[in-house]
């Protein structure tokens, strides 16, 4: 027997102005089998959060780059299953 799937989460992958995104929720209202649309106000704390974040990846790419630059290989590789070449 199959799953049943009562919902779906769309994250987009910008914030768009409201008045922007009325022609995606109008779209998706017309698909067969969709009960609602509801939107999500984005709020400082997520810019915040995003920000928070891609400062952590920047960082922690910034020092596997630098790693690998200097021949040597991350602390996270396990150096028998992962050699440079």
């Amino acid at each position: 027997m199959t799953d049943r799937i009562n919902a779906l989460n769309v994250v987009l992958n910008r914030d768009i102005r409201d008045d922007d995104v009325e022609a995606v929720v109008k779209a998706i209202h017309m698909i067969r089998g969709v009960a609602d649309v509801g939107l999500n106000v984005a709020e400082p704390q997520d810019y915040e959060a995003r920000a928070r974040v891609r400062s952590d990846i920047e960082s922690k790419l910034r020092q596997a780059v630098t790693t690998i630059c200097r021949g040597e290989l991350p602390e996270y590789l396990d150096e028998e299953k992962h050699r440079l070449k």
